[in-house]
């Protein structure tokens, strides 16, 4: 009898006017990678005005298919581009995590040239019954992402937030330069920071 192994990888996708050396990016590539998980963060193209065509294809490049062995980190409107690209898949596929920062899928108040790329609701149903581990992770002050929108998000998906106090936007300028809980969320599989089916 012969097992079958999956490979652990994990994208981590960045958000708006950032790069892949910003905030915790590279701290939880290289928090992944120390344990075994091929991770890679790819460079979206033009951040500072972002073209949502051209970051869907940019993930879909990176992503792929998932399967149980994948893990997929996303922050801000980052969070977006990944929940297009799993939208879009035909066929079956499976994710074994996906962790959510700062996540939101409507209008932003603080950042109205968005709006374009933020573009038509997104259709949700049934991403929850592809994913293994999901968690939503916010602040209880983000001057950019009100919380409201993160937790809609979660109740779209089917979850709860987890909240980090004093977290803001989960920048470096706000004194995020590594992230724990979404380490963890990577890992989990108790159920204590995720929850699953």
């Amino acid at each position: 009898m012969t097992l079958k192994t999956t490979r652990q990888r994990a994208t981590i996708i960045h958000g708006y006017a950032a790069t892949p050396e910003d905030h915790w990016f590279g701290w939880l590539a290289a928090q992944l990678d120390a344990r075994g998980i091929s991770t890679t963060v790819p460079a979206l193209p033009d951040s500072e005005a972002p073209d949502p065509d051209r970051w869907l294809a940019a993930v879909a490049a990176s992503v792929g298919t998932p399967d149980e062995g994948s893990t997929l980190v996303a922050h801000s409107l980052g969070c977006i581009t990944a929940l297009r690209h799993l939208c879009s898949l035909a066929g079956p596929w499976r994710l074994g995590a996906l962790v959510l920062v700062s996540g939101f899928i409507d209008t932003l108040p603080a950042l109205p040239a968005l709006d374009a790329h933020i573009g038509k609701p997104l259709d949700l149903a049934g991403i929850r019954n592809h994913v293994d581990r999901l968690t939503l992770i916010r602040s209880d002050a983000d001057p950019y992402v009100p919380p409201s929108h993160t937790d809609r998000l979660a109740d779209l998906l089917g979850t709860s937030t987890h909240v980090i106090p004093g977290a803001g936007h989960f920048l470096a300028s706000d004194g995020v330069t590594s992230l724990p809980t979404a380490l963890a969320s990577c890992r989990r599989t108790d159920g204590e920071l995720t929850r699953t089916r």
